[in-house]
């Protein structure tokens, strides 16, 4: 059987060991071929076609490695393909020809929840065998118990912490620090946890401005002169909109920068903003997600083989097994205000705004 590969939506650390894994697996052990498709489903849609075969040796060294070796995109629904004109166009047809003129009987499609509704789509609507691997550093999928990529972006951004005490202290400073969650603040909430902010701002919990700037001046009350604040990308004051935002972000600034303007009136310390960004995103992956994407790209592998199509890999209770795709897109995984994490973050002093 021949079977083809791809990765889509933004890159996160560990995309390289699932293929990695799922190439000495498929083509090592099981007799796959494996078709690596470049740049999403992009690879499909040119002449000439961006694909090449991999075998277990083109797999040295990625183990360890950021990013993807196919490449990929987070634009381009061949549902809606976007045109010079600026109209779109359906292309899904061609995506089915190109894998047909392949010989490409299935396809692996390593991605986020969009992704995986594109791939759903093209099981549905043209006849695409599909198994999917989740991904995405914002872990914001329901139907898996955690994505690979998290862990490392959450690891960054706690080292960005623990580098920002020691130059707010120094300066006496309100320093913002703000990461990627635009939906949901997953890599806030555990970051800000394990890095010690004294306030975490969430895209689930709309804040309040003074309330924030209370917990500054406590703080000034104790001797503890600098405060340092995490922003998920997502996060906005009571009574905002994503029009705000999205207001902010043509100024040059994003949720950070709505958090500086709306404590001016309240606080007046030094406020230092740092936007992490792409940063999350690259580097190498950590060991639990090297070994989480080895472990999803052996099942992928496996299922490819077992004839398990219309399935997402996942992680449930510790143990990875196979979901329907229509469930595993079903739902979003958001932070809960009540829950656990949230409440030990209260516990240790921890300020939300709310």
């Amino acid at each position: 059987m021949r079977v083809g590969i791809m990765t889509g939506g933004g890159d996160a650390p560990g995309l390289n060991a699932v293929i990695r894994a799922f190439v000495k697996r498929g083509a090592g052990q099981l007799g796959l071929e494996v078709v690596g498709i470049e740049d999403s489903l992009a690879g499909l849609l040119h002449q000439p076609l961006g694909v090449r075969n991999l075998t277990p040796r083109d797999c040295r060294g990625l183990l360890q490695r950021g990013g993807t070796v196919l490449g990929t995109t987070n634009h381009g629904d061949p549902f809606a393909y976007p045109q010079k004109d600026g109209s779109v166009k359906d292309r899904s047809g061609d995506i089915a020809d190109s894998l047909r003129a392949l010989g490409v009987e299935g396809l692996v499609s390593i991605g986020g929840d969009g992704s995986q509704r594109i791939a759903m789509r093209l099981m549905r609507e043209r006849g695409i065998p599909v198994i999917g691997v989740p991904k995405t550093i914002d872990n914001d999928l329901a139907a898996t118990d955690v994505t690979f990529g998290f862990r490392s972006a959450v690891d960054v951004a706690t080292d960005a912490l623990d580098r920002l005490h020691t130059t707010a202290e120094s300066h006496d400073r309100v320093m913002l620090l703000e990461v990627m969650g635009r939906d949901t603040g997953h890599i806030a909430l555990e970051a800000g946890i394990a890095g010690g902010a004294d306030v975490i701002l969430l895209p689930e919990i709309p804040y309040v401005p003074a309330r924030v700037a209370s917990k500054i001046h406590r703080r000034r009350a104790m001797g503890r002169t600098f405060t340092i604040i995490v922003v998920a990308e997502g996060a906005l004051p009571v009574g905002a909109s994503v029009a705000d935002r999205a207001a902010a972000l043509k100024r040059g600034g994003g949720a950070s920068a709505i958090v500086v303007e709306a404590l001016k009136p309240f606080v007046d310390s030094e406020m230092r903003v740092t936007v992490l960004g792409h940063l999350q995103r690259g580097g190498s992956p950590i060991p639990y997600d090297r070994v989480l994407a080895t472990r999803f790209g052996v099942a992928a592998a496996d299922a490819v083989a077992a004839g398990e199509w219309g399935k997402m890999v996942r992680l449930h209770n510790g143990v990875v097994d196979l979901v329907p795709l229509e469930q595993a897109v079903a739902a979003n995984r958001y932070v809960d205000p009540d829950g656990d994490l949230v409440r030990v973050a209260r516990a240790t002093g921890v300020e939300f705004g709310a």
